[in-house]
């Protein structure tokens, strides 16, 4: 992630969180946990405000939190009750270590090149048969948009994008409207991921 965009959320993270916290988000959660077992270990790559985070350990899950700035990850362990890890996108390095990852408007910061290398090591931390979900504002827009580096996607892009990272069958995709108040109009691209068993 670019400086800029980490600046940005480090600069606005206590405007981000009250943005975003109260969000209902369950439909797209619980579409996610459905791939999942029962207590099954999550990694909350990129975790914001810790929405998620906290859904998913009220829900029995195993929860690892992680984001790249400072601010978030203070606000996030306050409110999740977990210590949420600093930690950029590239600097996972877990093998096969868990269940699912959960990339909610996260990794669609990156440039292409920096995303492709991401989702590989993704690919590399989940398990087997493993599931990723993650998400990107809908269209073929690369650049900063309101003090922020966004790469979008459409299904042309996302099946680009599949294609150099190897390793991930798409299980499904839809577009949806932005759940925050004011921003229906706002397109997303969301996807969950299977790992391929080369076994």
């Amino acid at each position: 992630m670019d400086k800029t965009t980490l600046t940005y959320y480090n600069t606005h993270a206590k405007d981000f969180v009250q943005g975003t916290v109260a969000v209902d988000f369950h439909i797209t959660q619980d579409r996610f946990l459905a791939q999942l077992a029962a207590g099954a270990s999550i990694l909350d790559f990129g975790c914001g405000s810790g929405r998620d985070t906290k859904y998913f350990l009220e829900h029995g899950f195993a929860v690892e939190a992680t984001d790249g700035s400072k601010e978030l990850c203070n606000l996030a362990s306050a409110y999740t009750g977990i210590s949420v890890k600093q930690m950029l996108f590239d600097e996972l390095e877990a093998v096969e270590k868990y269940d699912g990852i959960w990339a909610c408007a996260s990794i669609l910061h990156l440039a292409w090149a920096d995303l492709v290398v991401v989702m590989q090591k993704m690919v590399r931390a989940v398990k087997d048969g493993g599931v990723i979900y993650t998400s990107f504002k809908y269209g073929q827009f690369t650049g900063e948009r309101n003090g922020r580096f966004f790469t979008d996607l459409d299904e042309e892009g996302l099946a680009r994008l599949l294609k150099e990272v190897g390793g991930l069958e798409v299980k499904e995709l839809w577009i949806t409207g932005d759940v925050r108040p004011c921003r229906g109009e706002e397109k997303w691209l969301n996807v969950l991921l299977t790992k391929r068993c080369f076994r």
